[in-house]
Formats: C-alpha cells, sequence, structure tokens
C-alpha cells in the first residue's frame, strides 16, 4: 500500500479524546502536507480535505458506540472491517486491546504518549492467540546504546532480530507518535511522522493477529485505528 492513498480519512475510532479529523489541529499528516511520513514509495499527493466535522459524539458515552458514527450525518465508513474501539478507562500500562477480525490490508495504528524520565524501555505487540507476530522494542540503553529490535515468537520460539537502524527517535520525557500501517506484506512504522523502518509479515494469516499490547515506561494518552481508503 502506498500512503499516498490516504487521501480521504477512512473509519476512524479512538481510545481517548475522538478521533484527530482532518482539519483539526495535529491531525494526521499525510503526503502533499508539510513533515508528512516519508514511506518508502509513496509519492506526493494531494492535502487532507479541510472542513471535516469534529470528534463525532456517541450516543451512549466514549466507552462503547452503538454504531459506526452516531446519530446524525456523518462520513460513511470505508470498505473492509470496522476497527475495533478501545474504552477509555483501559489507557493504563499494560494496555491491552483486542482485535476481533484481525489485522487487514490498510488498517492504521496510532499511539501516542509520553515517555517516562528513567525509560529502559518500551513494547508494543502484534500477537495471535499462542504467537507475536509483531515484536516493536526500543531499548534506551544496551549496554550503552539504543536501539529498536524487532522479532516474532512463533510456536514459543524467537525468530532472528532486526536491529539495524539508523536513528532512535524516542526522548525519555518526550511526547512520542507511532503509527503501524499493515499491508499484505508487511508493517510500515512512522514515528513523529517520520518513516522508521518495515518488518515483512512472518505470521502471514493476518486475521489470526488479534490482540494489540504496549507495555513498560511510558504513560499512554492515545490509540486510534483507522481504515485506509
Amino acid at each position: 500500500m502506498d500512503l499516498s492513498d490516504a487521501l480521504d480519512g477512512g473509519t476512524t475510532q479512538s481510545a481517548a479524546g475522538g478521533g484527530l479529523w482532518p482539519g483539526q489541529p495535529n491531525a494526521p499528516v499525510w503526503p502533499g502536507q508539510p513533515n508528512q511520513p516519508t514511506w518508502p514509495g509513496g509519492s506526493t499527493g494531494p492535502a487532507w480535505p479541510g472542513g471535516q466535522p469534529a470528534n463525532p459524539t456517541w450516543p451512549q458515552g466514549p466507552s462503547q458506540p452503538s454504531g459506526p458514527w452516531g446519530p446524525g450525518p456523518g462520513p460513511s465508513p470505508g470498505p473492509g472491517p470496522t476497527p475495533p474501539v478501545a474504552p477509555q478507562q483501559n489507557l493504563t500500562v499494560p494496555f491491552n486491546l483486542p482485535l476481533p477480525q484481525g489485522v487487514y490490508d490498510k488498517l492504521l495504528i496510532t499511539i501516542a504518549g509520553t515517555i517516562k524520565p528513567n525509560a529502559d524501555k518500551i513494547t508494543v505487540d502484534l500477537a495471535t492467540a499462542r504467537d507475536i507476530a509483531f515484536h516493536f522494542n526500543p531499548r534506551f540503553n544496551e549496554g550503552g546504546k539504543k536501539l529498536i529490535v524487532r522479532n516474532s515468537c512463533i510456536g514459543e520460539k524467537w525468530g532472528k532480530e532486526e536491529r539495524e537502524l539508523q536513528h532512535f527517535p524516542f526522548v525519555p520525557g518526550q511526547n512520542f507518535e507511532i503509527k503501524i500501517l499493515c499491508t499484505n506484506t508487511e508493517f510500515k512504522v512512522a514515528v513523529n511522522n517520520s518513516h522508521m523502518l518495515d518488518f515483512k509479515h512472518r505470521i502471514t494469516n493476518l486475521r489470526d493477529i488479534k490482540r494489540l499490547s504496549i507495555y513498560y515506561d511510558l504513560t499512554l494518552s492515545r490509540v486510534n485505528m483507522e481504515m485506509m481508503p
């Protein structure tokens, strides 16, 4: 998938504070706007359209909507599965979010928070019932080095670690935003609007990946799921 296709928004549901709509401050910045994630192979495209409505109001409060967008006119859900909703009160760490329909092409996960001042590590896992499909593990001091370890654990055995990376974007005490884009072949990861890495799928049945977990030395403020068009 090329993120230059992500121009008109998608089905967006948020763990806290409502989804960030196009035209709002701090909305996701995509190709054609300043500071967009520079995804490999991406091309410059038109900016997000402005004038979108404010955050939707769920008819039964923030924790569990009764329908995709609540009452009244609103954006039409995009094709494909509807991403799950993370209840606000569960934004504690460790954080676990069930993904009943698994992951799939064009699913975008956004995770925002703050690194703790004396952080040693943070971890984001996308897992099946038994295996870890994608283990994303920034480490702040491993033998005096900062690095991001990526791996999978299949059949209780860890695979080959991927450690190569030119830039470590996380800073203790500062805010961060991680975007994980699922495609049919890989996970693409951007941090603070800059593409960082790709991780080829080692578990190819994406629908079996039914849990998002976030651990260790961070405070968590927002988890969004978006179905890109």
